[in-house]
C-alpha cells in the first residue's frame, strides 16, 4: 500500500464525538429531497403536491440533461413543494405511508441502474464539485474510505458487516473508467484489510496519513492524479459505494444511510441508521439539553449547512452536528488571557500549548458560533500555507476569485480545489472572511464559461 504523508493541516480538539453505538430513530416520517445540495443542478419539478409517489420515482430531473434524477427516498404523499425567492425550487417534502421494500432495478449495467435508481446523483466530479456526466469516462475515480473532518464518523463501524457490498460497489465503479480507481485508507484502519483480501478488484491502494484535511478527497486527488484544465476526476462516499454494490447484487435500491449525531451539545453523540433525506427534528429533540441554544448542522463544523432543529439531512452528509449558539457578547475578550479559546495564531493563551488533540481536549477549549469579533479587511498573515497541503498558493487563489481574474485563476490551480479544501484558512483567519462562498462563486462563474 502506497503511503501518503500530510504535513499542513490542524485537528480541531471538539467534544462530542459519537460512540460506536446505534440508537433507535423513532418518530421519523417526512423526508426531503433538495436540489441545491447539488452543484450544477437545473431543476424540474416532475410531481405535484399531493401526489403518491413509490421509493425510486423521479421527483426532480436535471433541465440540461434529464437522464440525471432525483428520486423518492420512501413511498408516500408529496405534502410540500418549498421554494423561495424567484420560484426557486428549495425541497420536496414526503411523508412516508406504509412501508418502504427499495426501489427494483430492471437492468444490470451500472450505469443505467445508477441513473434509473437515482444513485446518479450521489457520483461527483472535480472540477467544480458538480453530478458526474453520464457519458464521460473520466481518467480516475478516487474513493476516500475515511474522513479527517472534527467529529468525522468511523467509516469501520458504518461499513461493519457491508464489506462485501462495499467491495462489489468499488468494482462497479472501476467498470466506469479507463483510468484507476484509488482507494484511501486512514493507518490502520480495519476496512483496507477487508477490501485488500478480495480477488479481481482493480484498484490503487493508499495510506494517508496526517492532519485533517487529510480525508478530504481534494487533498488525496491533488497527491494521485492533479486536475488539469479539460481532465475529469469522479468521487463517492464509502455510503454510497455500499449502497453501490447492494444495488449490483439484490437489485434494489434502498436509499438508507448511517447517520452520526456529534457536537458539544449532544447529550448521547451516537449512530443513527436513517433513510437519505430524512427529518432530523425527533433525533435533535434527544439530543439536545433543555434550555440551550444550538446551531444544527447537517455536515460538520467547518463546512456544514444549518438546517435548523426542524430541518432535514443534506444529500451527501453522513453527520448532524449540534454546536452552541455563540449568541453573547464577550466584554473585552481580547484583553483576557484566553485559556478556553482555541487559537492557531497564538493569539490567546491557549495557543501556546502544544497542539496535539490529546493537550487541546485537556485545556478544554470552549466551541461555539461567536465570531469574537466583526468583519476586517483581508489581509496577509502566512498562516494559510501552514493548513492548506495542496501545491497551491492559497492566499494568492482567494484573490484573483475577489477581483474576478479567471485567467490567473487557472494559472493558479483553481480546478483542483473545493471550497471545503478553504475550510481550514476560513477557521484561522484574522480578517473574518468567508472564503468558501468566495470560492464556489469563482468556480461558478468558470463552470458556466465552459459551457
Amino acid at each position: 500500500m502506497n503511503t501518503i504523508r500530510i504535513k499542513q493541516g490542524l485537528d480541531l480538539p471538539l467534544t462530542g464525538s459519537a460512540v460506536c453505538s446505534l440508537g433507535e430513530a423513532s418518530g421519523i416520517d417526512t423526508y426531503a429531497v433538495k436540489p441545491g445540495d447539488y452543484v450544477g443542478l437545473v431543476p424540474r419539478l416532475l410531481v405535484e403536491e399531493g401526489a403518491l409517489v413509490k421509493c425510486g420515482d423521479a421527483l426532480v430531473c436535471d433541465k440540461q440533461d434529464e437522464r440525471i434524477r432525483l428520486t423518492s427516498p420512501v413511498a408516500g404523499r408529496v405534502t410540500a413543494v418549498i421554494r423561495g425567492e424567484k420560484r426557486k425550487l428549495l425541497a420536496v417534502v414526503v411523508k412516508r405511508e406504509g412501508e418502504s421494500e427499495g426501489c427494483v432495478c430492471s437492468t444490470t449495467d451500472v450505469r443505467m441502474a445508477m441513473l434509473q435508481t437515482g444513485l446518479w446523483a450521489m457520483l461527483r466530479q472535480r472540477p467544480f464539485g458538480t453530478i458526474a456526466n453520464p457519458d464521460d469516462r473520466p481518467k480516475a475515480i478516487v474513493v476516500s474510505a475515511f474522513d479527517s473532518a472534527p467529529l468525522a464518523p468511523d467509516y469501520d463501524y458504518m461499513l461493519q458487516g457491508r464489506e462485501e457490498d462495499f467491495c462489489n460497489g468499488l468494482r462497479a465503479l472501476a467498470s466506469l473508467t479507463d483510468g484507476v480507481l484509488h482507494v484511501c485508507f486512514r493507518p490502520g484502519q480495519q476496512l483496507a484489510a477487508a477490501v485488500q483480501g478480495q480477488n479481481g478488484l482493480r484498484a490503487e491502494y493508499h495510506c494517508v496519513e496526517g492532519p485533517h484535511p487529510a480525508g478530504n478527497v481534494g487533498t488525496q486527488i491533488a497527491r494521485l492524479c492533479p486536475i488539469d484544465k479539460g481532465d475529469r476526476v469522479w468521487t463517492m462516499n464509502p455510503q454510497d459505494v455500499a449502497l453501490l454494490g447492494c444495488l449490483m447484487r439484490t437489485g434494489v435500491y434502498r436509499p438508507e444511510r448511517m447517520v452520526a449525531v456529534v457536537g458539544p451539545s449532544a447529550k448521547h453523540p451516537q449512530y443513527y441508521r436513517l433513510v437519505a433525506g430524512a427529518c432530523v427534528s425527533s433525533l435533535v429533540s434527544d439530543q439536545l439539553a433543555d434550555g440551550n441554544s444550538v446551531r444544527v448542522l447537517s455536515g460538520n463544523v467547518l463546512c456544514g449547512t444549518n438546517i435548523g432543529a426542524g430541518g432535514y439531512l443534506s444529500g451527501y452528509d453522513s453527520m448532524v452536528t449540534l454546536l452552541p449558539e455563540g449568541d453573547y457578547y464577550d466584554f473585552m475578550g481580547w484583553l483576557l488571557p484566553g485559556v478556553h479559546k482555541h487559537s492557531f495564531s497564538r493569539t490567546f493563551l491557549c495557543g501556546f500549548a502544544p497542539r496535539s488533540s490529546r493537550v487541546q481536549r485537556w485545556l478544554k477549549p470552549r466551541f461555539d458560533t461567536n465570531r469574537h469579533g466583526d468583519v476586517r479587511p483581508f489581509v496577509f498573515t502566512g498562516n494559510f500555507e501552514k493548513v492548506f497541503p495542496f501545491d497551491i498558493y492559497p492566499l494568492q487563489l482567494i484573490k484573483a476569485c475577489l477581483v474576478g481574474d479567471m485567467e490567473l485563476q487557472e494559472k493558479l490551480g483553481i480546478y483542483e480545489v473545493e471550497p471545503e479544501d478553504f475550510a481550514l484558512c476560513e477557521y484561522i483567519d484574522v480578517s473574518k472572511t468567508d472564503i468558501q462562498p468566495i470560492i464556489r462563486e469563482a468556480l461558478e462563474k468558470l463552470r458556466k464559461e465552459a459551457l
